[in-house]
């Protein structure tokens, strides 16, 4: 049968039980201490991640803004010597009629219709007229296809164009 614990026992068995709940209280504050570190190292860590790649992307996007500038200046300075070298082209009548005739039949083949009006600039009318009638004459040798081509004076280009 069971008998009666002394004095010294129940305070052995009560030393028992306390140290066990301290372990216990001690383990459970080591667990949630650990997690806490381990949420503020998962808050750091996605935060130096972002802020890599923003830092990636903004690397990204500078390099893109200056391949994008380098190339607008590149396109700029072709259209400068364009529009300098089509300023020289105008001075040869010539040379400005034949460029002009090529011009029409391409834009003749592209569109494939039996009427065309062109615009130009007024103080080039009697270059235009010219360049439409070779055109045409080449366009028909061509296509066996009848074009009327005509300059449209209602609305001329900009004489500074």
């Amino acid at each position: 049968m069971s008998h009666a614990l002394s004095d010294d026992q129940v305070s052995q068995e009560l030393k028992k039980m306390t140290a066990f709940i301290k372990q216990e209280a001690m383990e459970k504050g080591l667990r949630q201490e650990t997690s806490a570190i381990d949420t503020q190292y998962e808050k750091k860590f996605k935060t130096a991640r972002m802020s890599q790649q923003i830092t990636q992307s903004t690397v990204t996007n500078k390099t893109r803004l200056k391949v994008l500038s380098a190339r607008q200046e590149l396109l700029d300075g072709i259209f400068e010597k364009a529009q300098g070298r089509l300023k020289e082209a105008t001075q040869d009548k010539g040379k400005y009629t034949e460029i002009l005739k090529n011009l029409l039949l391409e834009g003749m083949y592209a569109l494939n219709e039996g009427k065309v009006q062109v615009r130009g600039r007024k103080q080039d009318y009697d270059v235009i007229k010219k360049a439409i009638e070779d055109a045409q004459k080449e366009y028909k040798e061509k296509t066996k296809k009848d074009i009327v081509a005509s300059i449209d004076e209602k609305n001329p280009l900009p004489e500074e164009s």
